[in-house]
């Protein structure tokens, strides 16, 4: 699919901007849609994430919050889109897609979380 520059941007947090709203206390949720195996071999240490495989959202999106943010990721960056647009096209409103997933988490923010 391909999205305008303006759709793209609003769409889309940074590993950057996501490490600041963790420094920062702020109040969200950070839903990996990665598969169990993936999960347990390399996570966002900072901050614990609702662990949801994209092929089980559907199953589960009437117990997401619509009034809170998600910032949604994987490995890198392609099944979270999937499910940020899923989810927009399902009524949230405050869902972003986490660029470069966990692959951009261990470049910029914490070389120690194991790329795979």
């Amino acid at each position: 699919m391909f999205l305008d520059k303006e759709t793209y941007k609003k769409i889309h947090i940074s590993v950057k901007e996501l490490k600041e709203k963790i420094d920062k206390g702020e109040d969200f949720i950070l839903l990996d849609v990665r598969e169990p195996q993936e999960y347990n071999y390399s996570r966002i240490k900072e901050k614990e994430a609702m662990l949801i495989p994209l092929m089980s959202l559907p199953r589960v999106i009437n117990s997401l919050p619509k009034d809170k943010d998600i910032y949604v990721f994987c490995r890198s960056g392609n099944r979270s889109l999937q499910a940020t647009l899923w989810l927009l096209q399902n009524g949230f409103t405050r869902v972003k897609n986490v660029e470069g997933g966990i692959l951009a988490w261990s470049d910029e923010i914490d070389p120690t979380v194991p790329k795979y």
